[in-house]
């Protein structure tokens, strides 16, 4: 492992200076989440208490170094309740942000949980990738395709990624193509993110920071914190909360 990310930040930094990358602006993507698809068999007859879709618009700020992607300032959390047999629906937006440093391989993620802010630290991600003669174009853009399958998650990931915008630039923990990445799709529509515009501009002062404000914790600890949280829920059948 230790290998391969020397491989890809020898190859990230060749990139850079191979095509100058000089680019900055900011991509926003619609990130679609299928409710109904998401609902085991037993919870089948809560699909009339929610939508089948939850929708969000998240941003992400990029220079030839970092990239920062987060959600949308205008975009208020939403709360689509349905109530009914003492049981409550909420549907939270993600609020996570995520910052990534390729050369150094690093990622700092800022999150909230139960009112409080946490800032995890871990490392960029490589995915099996395998590369497909797949085209498409997209916001003007010619598009490759990738694939590969979560065996751990049991789902199909296929992106679309083109050339003309730096490596190691995407949503999400999908920053690790040979390009910047305009969409993905998880499990034929069950979970989308579709880039709507790529704006090439200078950044505007505070758009780009690295999170530091919270409490750092690595990713194990958050996930088992979550864990914790999550068996509570089922324990609780008064309550149940969506995440996208």
């Amino acid at each position: 492992m230790k290998t391969l990310k020397t491989t890809l930040v020898i190859l990230f930094l060749l990139s850079l200076a191979t095509f100058s990358w000089a680019q900055e602006g900011v991509i926003v993507y619609e990130v679609k989440m299928n409710l109904h698809r998401s609902l085991t068999k037993e919870r089948e007859a809560m699909k009339n208490m929610i939508p089948e879709f939850n929708v969000s618009k998240q941003a992400l700020y990029f220079n030839p170094q970092a990239s920062l992607y987060k959600r949308m300032v205008d975009e208020e959390e939403e709360a689509i309740a349905g109530s009914g047999g003492g049981v409550t629906m909420r549907i939270r937006m993600n609020s996570e942000e995520q910052y990534l440093l390729p050369a150094e391989f690093k990622k700092v993620s800022l999150r909230e949980f139960n009112g409080k802010k946490y800032i995890v630290q871990d490392s960029i991600s490589t995915l099996p990738w395998k590369f497909t003669d797949g085209t498409k174009t997209i916001l003007g853009y010619t598009c490759k395709q990738a694939t590969y399958f979560d065996e751990k998650r049991n789902r199909t990931v296929v992106a679309w990624y083109t050339d003309k915008l730096r490596p190691f630039l995407g949503p999400e923990g999908y920053a690790s193509l040979p390009g910047g990445v305009l969409e993905i799709d998880v499990n034929n529509g069950e979970r989308t993110l579709k880039a709507l515009q790529v704006e090439l501009r200078p950044l505007k002062k505070g758009e780009l920071v690295e999170p530091v404000k919270g409490e750092k914790v690595t990713e194990k600890q958050y996930q088992a914190m979550m864990s914790e949280q999550m068996e509570r829920m089922r324990q609780n059948g008064n309550n149940m909360i969506i995440r996208n």
